[in-house]
């Protein structure tokens, strides 16, 4: 059945204007985002199909280019509006953060640097340089490695922390493994990092490591 044959108090676009997006199961927000179906499907079932064959939303959404177009009813507008929207939605957290918001709810940043680091198949450092009011100066990736391990140089964070005057760094890193918890060298390197900042007087508020869609936080463990 098409979408327009629906009840109209059925349909996606008319639910998310009358209950919000949050109502919304991950299939008719991603309907809506397609827009159109196939000859064969409508939209809603077309998302469906889609969630079911990669295996869930995140997969979707970070399919390379070749993997995304070749499913039926997708194509290449379609993968630069999915980038797009992604990549808005980044920009939209580090705004928030730029402002002050996210760092009196941590969950903000968590949500932040998911969107930097979840979809990444290597391991990234990537280091949140805050002022004195921990508001956001700048996002930097620092060092990348291989799938297991990313070198990294307590010297350089130091020097990039000078760079921006901050008075604070979030520390964080990505798992592509999926492990969550931390290794023996993520503790010790989190160390050197903590003791080469504190003699700039600057303070390390968190580590926080990135396994798909789980964070965990150094601060909240007890281990800065």
């Amino acid at each position: 059945m098409k979408i327009m044959e629906w009840p109209l108090q059925e349909r996606p676009r008319e639910r998310l204007l009358r209950d919000g997006a949050h109502s919304l199961s991950d299939a008719e927000l991603l309907a809506i985002f397609l827009r159109t179906g196939t000859r064969q499907l409508n939209v809603v079932d077309l998302a469906r199909h889609l969630l079911n064959d990669f295996s869930g939303l995140r997969p979707l959404l970070e399919a390379n280019q070749a993997t995304f177009t070749e499913y039926p009813g997708l194509g290449t507008a379609k993968y630069c509006q999915l980038q797009a929207s992604l990549e808005l939605s980044k920009r939209y957290l580090q705004q928030k953060l730029q402002l002050g918001q996210g760092f009196t709810n941590p969950d903000e940043v968590k949500s932040y640097l998911k969107s930097l680091l979840s979809h990444e198949k290597r391991e990234q450092f990537v280091v949140l340089f805050l002022n004195n009011q921990h508001q956001l100066l700048s996002t930097e990736v620092l060092f990348s490695g291989t799938l297991n391990s990313a070198e990294v140089h307590p010297r350089v964070i130091a020097e990039k922390a000078l760079h921006y005057h901050a008075a604070a760094v979030i520390l964080a890193h990505n798992h592509p493994s999926g492990v969550l918890e931390p290794s023996e060298s993520d503790k010790h390197i989190t160390q050197q990092i903590v003791a080469a900042l504190k003699l700039l007087d600057i303070r390390v508020l968190d580590h926080i490591i990135v396994a798909g869609n789980q964070c965990y936080s150094f601060a909240e463990r007890g281990l800065l």
